[in-house]
């Protein structure tokens, strides 16, 4: 029996079930994580072999020795993995001292974290992307911008999601940019992008082909998210677009992943962008090399009526895909709402009119709320058309809370919603969609 080391097995809480996958496959899992033993999920407790307390993961030391006691205890430690963004180059330090054979070492990490790294890979797969320069001072910056125009974007060259990120609008922002920036970051300023948000994800085996592939729809990027205080909206995809799928096995391969997870973003241009691409051409965003964030991996599973984290174990014990693939697809979206804001309709509302769809539904933890909201409703249909309505009427906010904060209200007309909840109170008549949770 193969020991896998599961770091932080318990957040977000959800994760148990990589575990639980693992187990199903035959490994001896052992966890390391910050939380006390009584406090970590029930279903993760029946499927860990020894769970190590280690309180202060931020110190290393302390993982270093957790990792020694299961070497001490279990002789021959064959994976370490938290598919976590927070600690994936600490998991690639542990298998370099401890010469764990399998999963990426520092070098390689350094790749898929280094976002100028990323792009000389997208680059050898034949992706474009967009002009770039690392930045450590006002004029080597000011050059760029006269190449390439406001606005622009910077961003850490090594981060997740929106953190540290400015739209540069002006000369006057990009002065107030570095008056005020961490000087002891390296930044990485972009040309501005016009386009939305796609992304390929999915599970590779050993020689880097992939065998699970799924896309997402993010409307909004996470940066407008954060700084507007908009709502969460994200869907996948039935079927992967054609270009997407083709595009992002040369990436899988161009970046050497393997037995991994894997989550590319990618831009579809909404216009033109002169003497660079064309409107509806893909552009390389940026990678993670592990699951997307949140509970995306559970929306992931109900459009494609599948389990992924079964995927992935699988691809680490059989280096295949077990799963069946040909069960029914559909438009999984997750709309989120906020406690400080007023909407339209209440959430019992969102239950009862979607009672047929909702397959799932809760709160985020805190630490995702900032960019993803406070609350989350998953839901699938079979149409492109019925996920929006669904987003539409989620994100409604009420018309005193939309004139006191100057947001736009959403256009939901009374005959949708009547629409809908005939849909759900009749039983003679179909609802949107059967609901089918099977494998999910």
């Amino acid at each position: 029996m193969k020991n896998f080391i599961f770091i932080s097995p318990h957040f977000p809480n959800t994760y148990y079930r990589f575990v639980e996958a693992l187990r199903v496959d035959g490994f001896n899992v052992l966890g390391i994580g910050d939380a006390p033993y009584e406090e970590i999920p029930e279903e993760l407790k029946r499927c860990i072999t020894e769970y190590y307390l280690c309180p202060n993961m931020d110190n290393f030391d302390n993982e270093i020795k957790a990792v020694q006691y299961f070497k001490d205890k279990y002789q021959t430690i064959d994976y370490i993995e938290s598919n976590n963004e927070y600690w994936l180059y600490k998991d690639a330090l542990l298998r370099e001292m401890f010469d764990i054979k399998n999963g990426p070492r520092p070098d390689l990490l350094n790749i898929y974290q280094h976002k100028s790294l990323m792009k000389e890979r997208y680059l050898k797969a034949g992706v474009k992307v967009a002009k770039w320069i690392l930045i450590d001072t006002l004029d080597n910056a000011i050059k760029f911008v006269e190449e390439v125009g406001f606005p622009v974007f910077i961003k850490p060259d090594v981060g997740v999601g929106a953190e540290g990120d400015y739209k540069i609008k002006n000369i006057e922002h990009l002065k107030f940019f570095f008056s005020n920036c961490n000087k002891n970051i390296s930044y990485i300023c972009e040309q501005y992008i016009t386009g939305n948000i796609i992304s390929y994800d999915g599970i590779c085996d050993s020689n880097s082909n992939v065998i699970f592939s799924a896309s997402n729809f993010f409307p909004p990027s996470i940066s407008e998210i954060v700084e507007q205080h908009k709502d969460t909206f994200y869907f996948t995809y039935p079927e992967v677009p054609h270009d997407l799928e083709e595009i992002g096995r040369r990436v899988v391969k161009a970046f050497e992943v393997k037995n991994r997870f894997f989550h590319l973003e990618f831009f579809r241009l909404t216009e033109d962008i002169k003497n660079f691409a064309a409107k509806g051409e893909i552009v390389a965003l940026e990678t993670n090399m592990r699951p997307a964030g949140g509970y995306t991996p559970d929306l992931i599973n109900y459009a494609n009526s599948v389990n992924c984290y079964q995927i992935w174990a699988d691809s680490v014990a059989y280096d295949e895909n077990r799963q069946d693939s040909t069960l029914k697809k559909y438009y999984a979206g997750c709309a989120s709402r906020r406690d400080d804001v007023d909407y339209f309709y209440s959430d019992e509302e969102v239950l009862r009119t979607f009672k047929n769809e909702i397959v799932n539904h809760g709160r985020y933890a805190k630490v995702f709320s900032g960019a993803m909201g406070d609350r989350f409703f998953m839901a699938r249909f079979n149409s492109l058309a019925d996920i929006n309505l669904f987003k539409d009427y989620v994100e409604r906010r009420s018309l005193s809370f939309v004139n006191s904060s100057n947001s736009n209200h959403l256009n939901l007309t009374g005959e949708d919603i009547n629409m809908l909840r005939e849909n759900n109170d009749n039983n003679d008549k179909p609802s949107i969609c059967d609901r089918h949770i099977d494998g999910a």
